[in-house]
């Protein structure tokens, strides 16, 4: 049996595996642009196949394919959208500009499986399912490719929200389980007024809650679909209700919620739907490394550093160092952010890149939106499980460094005045004495009104002291 069966495309004939259901633009593809062995995500094939599948149904419906024909095309992406022949679609997303490559690695995968289901072989030199003519009618590289990437991050846009979500809601246990802490607070790295360490996990996951609005609100544009615009958005050899048809038929196919594009130029030419979106997955990491990082500083110690939570002990911290354990899951989930906002740097770089009438560095801002969900769907859910749920409050450690912290002088400002604040806090510091000691000492307060305004839990409450005087 031959390795090889001979695919022609225009420019001639092309040796392509005897088993591969792509044909001679993919081979090409693949021997012009052997860069970095790797292949289109899976959301991109989901989406670029749900293209092309909806496409058959409606030139079907318009009387403009053969029925059988197009129940064949049909089929055959009903089958790669159920996960098959994904190892088929084999062009680098560093290819040629637009990704006409990609387009007609899914054309040909689906016009020879439509074939075989027409009960041709693959090698048949008389298959009736043309590639360009049939599965891409209607249809350029320039409108699909943007409609693919719009449709792939729409479809795993639930699944991003859904694992942050998660995180937001262990986060929130745990600022529930330790409301009762009272800590120092920290700015600038230094020593500042009480607060509970349930308010300051409650914050962190407050602002991953924020981050979801702001993914959901950016993901509006993506519904925007452009698919019908062919070359350059004149919409030349597409039915005059092909888009709007299009548009009805992937909502319904995918149980999205789509819309009918107001300017087909604009949706071929411009990818600020895509930059706005990766914007806010951008947004959304650089929350999550600050949050890590404070993980990691809380964490820090355990006998020389703050300690007021420790983190799971998931595996051994060095190689060298018996019994060392490091916060491993916060260092991984910087590292996988740092990772995610480089690809955002790619996809902004690539959308002001597009010239007149096309974008043609499409292929790496789907490649690098599709690879930025997919890294941080699966870091905030390993971070999530392996490191959230199992966090523990050291109270002692907490409330150990509450009591040496002289900045608890803050709330008596109301009472005695920020410069006999400062004189009580800089002598507490040099004589190595409570604030309460040296306040009372210098006779500025008595010790009750003391005792009653440094008490640090009513300080986590905010407001301003009453019926507690200075002394003389």
């Amino acid at each position: 049996m031959a390795d090889v069966r001979i695919e022609k495309d225009s420019l001639g004939p092309v040796n392509v595996p005897a088993g591969a259901y792509y044909g001679a633009q993919t081979q090409r593809a693949v021997d012009n642009f052997p860069i970095s062995g790797l292949k289109p995500y899976p959301a991109f094939i989901w989406a670029i196949t749900m293209v092309k599948r909806a496409a058959a149904e409606v030139h079907l419906d318009l009387g403009l394919m053969d029925e059988k024909m197009a129940h064949a095309i049909m089929q055959a992406g009903d089958e790669i959208l159920a996960g098959k022949l994904h190892d088929q679609f084999v062009v680098d997303p560093f290819q040629a500009g637009a990704g006409t490559s990609h387009n007609m690695n899914a054309n040909e995968v689906m016009a020879n499986r439509a074939n075989e289901i027409l009960g041709f072989k693959l090698d048949d030199t008389k298959k009736p399912v043309n590639p360009n003519d049939h599965v891409n009618m209607a249809q350029s590289t320039n409108d699909t490719i943007p409609t693919a990437i719009r449709l792939g991050a729409l479809w795993r846009l639930n699944e991003l929200t859904t694992s942050l979500k998660a995180c937001a809601d262990a986060l929130r246990m745990k600022s529930k389980e330790w409301d009762d802490i009272t800590k120092s607070g920290r700015t600038h790295l230094q020593d500042a007024v009480p607060v509970r360490l349930g308010q300051e996990v409650g914050a962190w996951a407050k602002a991953i809650e924020r981050d979801i609005e702001k993914l959901n609100q950016a993901a509006e544009g993506l519904r925007r679909l452009g698919i019908g615009g062919t070359a350059n958005g004149t919409g030349l050899n597409a039915h005059p209700e092909y888009h709007k048809r299009m548009v009805a038929k992937l909502s319904k196919l995918t149980g999205l919620e789509l819309y009918e594009s107001d300017d087909l130029f604009e949706s071929m030419q411009s990818m600020q739907d895509a930059v706005f979106f990766s914007g806010a997955i951008r947004t959304t990491a650089q929350d999550l490394i600050r949050i890590a990082n404070d993980v990691r500083l809380l964490a820090s110690g355990p006998t020389t550093g703050l300690a007021e939570i420790t983190c799971p002990t998931v595996q051994p911290g060095s190689s060298i160092m018996p019994g060392k354990v490091n916060p491993v899951m916060a260092e991984m989930l910087d590292m996988a952010m740092f990772h995610v906002i480089g690809k955002d740097v790619t996809i902004m770089m690539a959308a002001q890149a597009g010239q007149l009438e096309l974008n043609v560095m499409m292929p790496i801002i789907a490649h690098n939106l599709f690879e930025a969900m997919h890294i941080m769907i699966g870091a905030v859910n390993a971070f999530t499980t392996k490191c959230v749920v199992g966090l523990i409050a050291n109270r002692e450690q907490a409330e150990g460094w509450l009591a040496k912290n002289p900045i608890l002088v803050t709330a008596l400002n109301p009472i005695i005045g920020y410069l006999k604040g400062a004189e009580v806090a800089k002598k507490s510091l040099a004589e190595g004495r409570s604030i309460r000691e040296v306040v009372v000492s210098l006779g500025y307060m008595t010790d009750a009104d003391a005792a009653k305004a440094l008490d640090a839990r009513a300080m986590t409450e905010g407001g301003i002291k009453e019926g507690v005087s200075g002394g003389g």
